[in-house]
């Protein structure tokens, strides 16, 4: 047998050091945050803002986030479960619902910094750049953060980011990735497709799909947009229906949820009275004196009609 080098020796296992714990969880991938978040020296603690967009089964987080030494911090955050109060209450996870809550972020850090970046208000398909305005306000400028998720092309991360650069962010990008992009055949250029992106902004693609569906077979279309039958939308109304709510989303991007709402996809039967959460509140009382708790027992001995020991209190 020949000769073996032994590489994992007891000085190895003395140094091994375990990586971070969300890299073992495969969360986070700490060398593009390391990127994301480090800044120049002579910045003087300025942070930088990531835009981070995440999906779950059933809603689109979008948020704004700067890190600290020893955490991140949400400076605005905004979900597709909100959008039920502008109007779209289904299909709150598609392309069209990523473009809606980025666009419902970017209006409320503008809103909140006092920035007047207006942003991109006839939404076309065409790639949008926030101009800085020399004699005012510079805008807010954020990094774009997709965590693990594939940057392939048409990804509803991508909508998100639209979304927020045409509520007025200054979000570095370029068009290749969004809906619609190809390459040009012969050379390495990407040419985009605005037409597309507009109809994957106003849920044109859904539409598609739900006419070609009752087309070929209603039986189908009926289970697999109940729901949408149920609320009266068809195919030609999610157009304007997003419309609407982008414009509603401009008007009032802090608009509060209503009395049957309930936070995270829940609702009442009616509106939560605003004093019965005040009556459930438990106040210690107050420390009694001798004298106080004396009076006490006075009081109650009369009330039960027992004089002489009352007298003797």
């Amino acid at each position: 047998m020949g000769f073996i080098k032994v590489v994992k020796n007891k000085a190895y296992y003395k140094r091994f050091q375990v990586k971070f714990k969300r890299r073992r969880q495969r969360k986070t991938d700490y060398y593009a945050r390391m990127k994301l978040i480090t800044q120049d020296k002579n910045k003087y603690r300025t942070p930088k803002y990531r835009f981070v967009v995440r999906f779950t089964n059933r809603d689109v987080i979008a948020q704004i986030f700067s890190a600290d030494l020893t955490h991140d911090v949400c400076m605005a955050s905004a979900y597709s479960h909100e959008l039920r109060r502008y109007g779209i209450k289904l299909g709150l996870t598609n392309y069209a619902a990523a473009y809606a809550t980025g666009l419902l972020l970017a209006r409320r850090v503008n809103s909140k910094f006092g920035l007047d970046y207006e942003g991109q208000k006839e939404v076309d398909g065409e790639d949008f750049n926030v101009e800085a305005d020399p004699a005012g306000k510079a805008p807010f400028k954020a990094l774009l953060d997709v965590g693990l998720a594939r940057t392939t092309t048409g990804a509803r991360i991508f909508g998100a980011l639209k979304g927020a650069c045409d509520g007025g962010l200054d979000i570095p990008h370029k068009d290749r990735r969004f809906p619609g992009s190809s390459r040009q055949e012969g050379t390495k250029q990407w040419e985009a497709n605005p037409e597309v992106h507009r109809k994957y902004i106003f849920g044109g693609h859904v539409a598609d799909y739900m006419r070609k569906l009752k087309e070929e077979n209603e039986e189908a279309y009926n289970r697999h947009f109940k729901r949408f039958v149920d609320e009266g939308i068809s195919a030609d109304d999610v157009e304007g229906l997003y419309a609407e709510a982008h414009k509603a989303i401009r008007a009032d991007p802090n608009k509060k949820r209503e009395g049957t709402e309930m936070g995270y996809f829940g609702t009442r039967q009616s509106p939560k009275d605003a004093q019965a959460k005040v009556a459930k509140k438990r106040f210690r009382p107050a420390k009694l004196s001798v004298q106080q708790r004396k009076n006490r027992i006075k009081q109650k001995l009369s009330a039960k009609g027992v004089k002489s020991l009352a007298g003797k209190v």
